[in-house]
């Protein structure tokens, strides 16, 4: 331990301590446990009921190409390969007009998987069609959080993304039922 210069405060002394060895120090400040806390995800769920068949539900949310139709979170969308029922892209985000990295996996009549691989964003979008009866239920599921120093922000913004992602829903459902 030595004195901080000016302080009286008594911190711990690095000047004798391989740098490598640091990694290994249990720090006890709160001020070391931050980054702990920007480590957990924002987690949000969406529903709608859509009076419509599960073929018709498919029809509209599988055009990915058509999503700031939709997402007004998302302003733009490009295309960078297709494999299979996998599409690499490249989205811009309303958010500063940030570009992210997606890997985006279909499931016919049953889900999209959106990971996002690099960008401000870290984490998933999952939409899932649900078959009920002669209606279909369309849920978005978010298990996201902001990358860098951003991610101390995630827990504020999870509430945008959940108004988002319910007049993301609404719209889709109107477009069906109309």
């Amino acid at each position: 331990m030595a004195n901080a210069i000016g302080t009286g405060v008594t911190v711990p002394d690095f000047r004798h301590v391989a740098h490598h060895s640091l990694f290994a120090m249990q720090l006890e400040s709160n001020i070391f446990n931050a980054e702990e806390l920007t480590l957990h995800m924002a987690t949000i769920e969406v529903e709608v009921e859509i009076n419509s068949t599960v073929d018709k539900v498919w029809e509209i949310v599988s055009d990915i190409d058509n999503e700031p139709r939709f997402w007004k979170g998302t302003k733009g969308v490009k295309n960078l390969s297709k494999e299979g029922n996998i599409i690499k892209r490249e989205i811009t985000i309303a958010f500063r007009d940030q570009k992210c990295l997606q890997e985006v996996k279909l499931e016919p009549k049953n889900r999209i998987e959106a990971k996002f691989t690099k960008g401000i964003i870290n984490g998933e979008k999952i939409v899932l069609i649900i078959p009920n009866g002669e209606n279909t239920i369309l849920k978005t599921i978010w298990d996201i959080k902001l990358t860098g120093m951003m991610g101390m922000f995630t827990g504020m913004i999870k509430n945008h993304i959940k108004s988002g992602t319910e007049q993301a829903m609404r719209s889709i459902k109107e477009e069906i039922e109309r």
